[in-house]
């Protein structure tokens, strides 16, 4: 069955227009909706509840133990009545014996214990900022890569619109016998690499598109999705110190190995405070004929004289000096990421500011001559043909230098741990 054209066009007109819409987001919404909705971040989080659910545990006293006994229990036992008669009594004799103990602990065990655990939740956060913090470096890259994408596919597209300007102005030349036939073949031809650069343009910000959403792990039809934002460079850099001083306050990974220090640190005090000895209290209820009831009191203190948690005190020891050597890694490693991103931002940096006030106009004015002079008679058609190409050839690096800029920038923020560029 066939619908008439109209009869879709009326249908359509009542459809919202968000399910044709293409909706543009910043890269702050990006952000938000990646670290609302992606999965290994979410995964993450619960890594931190399950430490805050260990300091529960880790804070709890010790159960005390409660023993019932019933000794002397005679199966066989039996008493004669008043009347003579032979009674079953099994319970007649027997001893019932209760007693309650419970184990103290000294030397602040379980606040030392509860100390643990919550420093290492706070290792568990730190772990975890640092995971969001390389992830965000990722998805900024994407997001750069879906900008760079877009406005080379707007500039094949210019190219490809100021191209056929072009024929149009040489085809009226050859209809008018200023122009050799071969010469506008060539000029014909000329536009496959146009329209190329178009297709290829194209694939590539749908890819880029692709790989963003499923970072975002977003579903979202790639025609209805798109980002927004300046595609552009600043010229003000901080010095390589301001950027060196921003990292060692903000880094996730070094506040992480001087939390691991501190951590290793009360794990020492802990161990040494389980090799001290716990005394177990005891209290006791019996009946013993012709004492109908009693009570007792007791106390038992194991003799440390072999274990006295020797191992795990030379252990622990050992693993803050462990840790303190990691500590000093981590820093110069941050020393490392900063002075590296720094070095590539300068040279993006120092090559779009020449870009800037020299090559583009070089290139545009070249080409606008040269163009002038083959439509005049004078330069050739290879010329012309070559000035096309170096102004192409020049805008294409102009952009994909920025977009190198944009992820040395990003690179930048990974290094400092926080968003600075």
């Amino acid at each position: 069955m066939k619908i008439p054209i109209a009869t879709t066009a009326l249908i359509a007109g009542f459809l919202p227009a968000a399910a044709f819409a293409q909706t543009a987001f910043t890269w702050q919404q990006i952000k938000d909706k990646f670290e609302a909705a992606n999965p290994t971040l979410k995964a993450a989080q619960l890594s931190i509840d399950e430490n805050r659910a260990a300091e529960i545990t880790a804070y709890l006293r010790p159960n005390p133990s409660l023993t019932g006994t019933i000794d002397q229990i005679n199966p066989f036992a039996t008493i004669l009545s008043p009347g003579n008669q032979s009674v079953y009594r099994p319970l007649t004799n027997t001893l019932p014996f209760g007693s309650l103990s419970y184990l103290h602990e000294r030397q602040h065990k379980r606040e030392l214990r509860l100390e643990s655990a919550k420093k290492t939740t706070d290792v568990a956060n730190s772990t975890y900022l640092d995971q969001d913090r390389s992830l965000t470096f990722t998805l900024r890259n994407a997001f750069v890569q879906t900008l760079q994408a877009k406005a080379v596919l707007q500039n094949a597209k210019e190219n490809l619109d100021y191209w056929d300007r072009e024929l149009n102005v040489n085809r009226t030349r050859f209809r008018a016998g200023d122009m050799a036939q071969v010469d506008l073949g060539r000029l014909e031809l000329q536009r496959v690499q146009f329209e190329s650069d178009y297709e290829t343009a194209t694939v590539n910000l749908r890819t880029a598109k692709i790989q963003l959403l499923t970072l975002l792990n977003d579903r979202t039809p790639i025609e209805q999705f798109d980002v927004t934002g300046p595609y552009d460079f600043s010229e003000q850099l901080m010095g390589l110190e301001e950027f060196r001083t921003i990292a060692l306050a903000a880094r996730p990974d070094l506040k992480a190995a001087v939390q691991n220090i501190e951590l290793a640190k009360v794990n020492h005090q802990l161990a040494a405070a389980n090799g001290s000895t716990d005394p177990t209290f005891g209290m006791d209820f019996a009946r013993n004929p012709p004492i109908p009831v009693y009570m007792g009191f007791s106390v038992s203190i194991p003799l440390r004289i072999f274990d006295r948690n020797q191992g795990e005190k030379a252990r622990t020891q050992i693993d803050i000096g462990r840790n303190e050597r990691l500590r000093d890694q981590a820093q110069a490693q941050v020393f490392s990421d900063v002075d590296s991103a720094y070095v590539t931002l300068v040279s993006a940096l120092n090559l779009l500011r020449t870009y800037k006030t020299k090559y583009l106009a070089l290139a545009a004015d070249n080409r606008n001559r040269i163009a002038f002079s083959y439509q005049n008679g004078g330069a050739s058609l290879l010329d012309y043909l070559d000035a096309e190409k170096a102004y192409r050839d020049t805008r294409l690096t102009n952009l994909n230098l920025i977009g190198s800029y944009l992820i040395a920038a990003a690179q930048m923020n990974m290094a400092v741990g926080r968003e600075v560029l």
